[in-house]
C-alpha cells in the first residue's frame, strides 16, 4: 500500500501482514457466529478496549483501519490463536495441516543447516589436529572414508551426502576456516 490504496483482492498476500490479521479478524469472527459489537465486547472484556466501529473499519473499512501491536495481541487472546497464526494469509488459515507442514520445513531447515555448520566445525577440527600430526592424516581419511561409505551402504543418508570429505586447497587460505567442495 505504497499510496494508501488497498491492494487488489487478486494480489498474492504475503505471509503475515495486516492485511492477512484483517481479514483473519472477519474469519474468526464469523467462525464464532459473534457479530463486530460482540468481537469489540470481549475485546474490551480482555482488556483491550475497542468499539464495535473500529472492529468494522478493522475488517471492511476502505481504506483499513490500521491494527496496533497491542490490538493484534488482544485479538490473538480472544480468538485462542497465535498471533503469527493471525498474521499468516487466510487460505492457509482454513487448512491447518499445511500451517504443520510449513512449520515442519521451516524447522527442519534450521536442523540442516544447523548440522552443516556442525559438521564443518567437526571437520575443521580434525583438520587442525591432522595438520599437527601428519602421520596419522592417510590412516585418519581412510578411516573417515569407511566409515562414510558403510553409513551409507546401512541407508544412514537419507539423500545424497553433499559435502565433500576432501578439504579445498584455495590459492590463499580463507579466514574462518576451510571451505570444501559441493560433492
Amino acid at each position: 500500500m505504497v499510496d494508501g490504496t488497498e491492494p487488489p483482492r487478486s494480489s498474492p498476500q504475503t505471509l503475515w501482514s495486516e492485511e492477512n490479521l484483517a481479514e483473519r479478524v472477519r474469519l474468526e469472527r464469523e467462525a464464532r457466529g459473534w457479530s463486530t459489537g460482540a468481537l469489540a465486547d470481549r475485546l474490551t472484556q480482555a482488556g483491550y478496549p475497542m468499539n464495535q466501529s473500529a472492529v468494522w473499519r478493522i475488517e471492511s473499512g476502505t481504506p483499513r483501519r490500521r491494527i496496533n501491536l497491542e490490538e493484534a495481541i488482544g485479538f490473538s487472546e480472544v480468538f485462542g490463536l497465535s498471533l503469527e497464526d493471525l498474521l499468516s494469509p487466510p487460505r492457509l488459515a482454513m487448512h491447518a495441516r499445511v500451517r504443520e507442514l510449513i512449520e515442519d520445513v521451516r524447522r527442519r531447515q534450521r536442523e540442516y543447516l544447523q548440522a552443516g555448520a556442525a559438521f564443518i566445525a567437526a571437520r575443521d577440527a580434525l583438520d587442525a589436529y591432522l595438520d599437527r600430526h601428519p602421520e596419522v592424516r592417510e590412516e585418519a581419511e581412510g578411516a573417515i572414508a569407511q566409515a562414510m561409505a558403510e553409513d551409507a551402504a546401512a541407508g544412514r543418508y537419507p539423500g545424497p551426502v553433499l559435502m565433500s570429505l576432501e578439504p579445498d586447497e584455495p590459492d590463499e587460505p580463507e579466514e574462518g576456516g576451510r571451505t570444501y567442495p559441493e560433492g
